[in-house]
């Protein structure tokens, strides 16, 4: 169901270690019960696109948040240069991105308007998050990953404090079914590390599904990109309301 009237605006919640953090909220117009979605935004930045996205959702009946992940990095920069601001400096730490997603979680949670249900999406870096979130972050009742790369980690030596476990290795510990979206032409994550990733979920017993893209690559969804590819996002976008339909109504 599509809805005509909705509010959206950016506000301020308490994310990780109660730091005051930005966070794009819409919700459609009217009183009934929904269910949320926290979208978690890609490593380009919180950028208009990912705004557009938490609008397409209120759009369709839900109440979502996306967090503003770079938030504690200031104001000023345009989101790419804010994103590699963010790498000079380390990136975020799994540990600040799980309390700001679980943050988002609570909020739309909070919302005299929820259901009691919420879900996350995540693109790119988002989307290694959301596998994570999966895991991690209690009470999440729906997970999609949309081309999350960096999920298998191949050398060790590429944990540090701030990822200090590849999060492939979480996934005795998810909850939340999770859905895959992926581009088979991507390289990060490519045809082989999605293979694995799906090896371990079915090894574990999780609920799970894929779906694979030919002649998509990474951030297929974007539209402001030049990957931007509409037949295979059109079909991918009816996997993620059908799986939300599934688990959030």
């Amino acid at each position: 169901m599509a809805y005509e009237g909705m509010t959206a605006e950016t506000i301020s919640i308490k994310g990780f270690n109660n730091d005051n953090i930005e966070a794009y909220y819409a919700r459609p117009a009217g009183s009934g019960r929904r269910p949320g979605v926290v979208v978690i935004h890609h490593a380009p930045g919180w950028d208009e696109w990912s705004c557009e996205v938490v609008r397409k959702f209120a759009h369709h009946g839900y109440e979502a948040i996306s967090p503003h992940l770079y938030s504690r990095a200031g104001g000023g920069p345009e989101p790419g240069d804010m994103a590699a601001m963010m790498r000079a400096m380390g990136g975020v730490s799994d540990a600040q991105a799980m309390g700001d997603i679980e943050a988002g979680l609570k909020f739309l949670k909070a919302q005299a308007t929820s259901n009691g249900k919420v879900g996350c999406i995540g693109f790119c870096s988002g989307g290694r998050h959301a596998y994570l979130a999966a895991a991690l972050v209690p009470g999440l009742d729906a997970a999609v990953d949309c081309w999350g790369g960096g999920v298998i980690v191949p050398d060790p030596a590429q944990l540090n404090p701030a990822r200090p476990v590849a999060p492939i290795d979480h996934t005795p510990k998810i909850a939340a079914p999770l859905l895959g979206i992926f581009g088979n032409d991507d390289r990060n994550p490519d045809v082989e590390q999605v293979n694995k990733t799906e090896e371990e979920l079915k090894k574990q017993g999780k609920v799970y599904e894929f779906h694979r893209y030919d002649g998509a690559g990474h951030g297929f969804f974007a539209t402001d990109r030049a990957g931007y590819r509409p037949e295979q996002a059109v079909d991918a976008w009816k996997h993620v309301f059908a799986w939300y339909e599934k688990y959030l109504a």
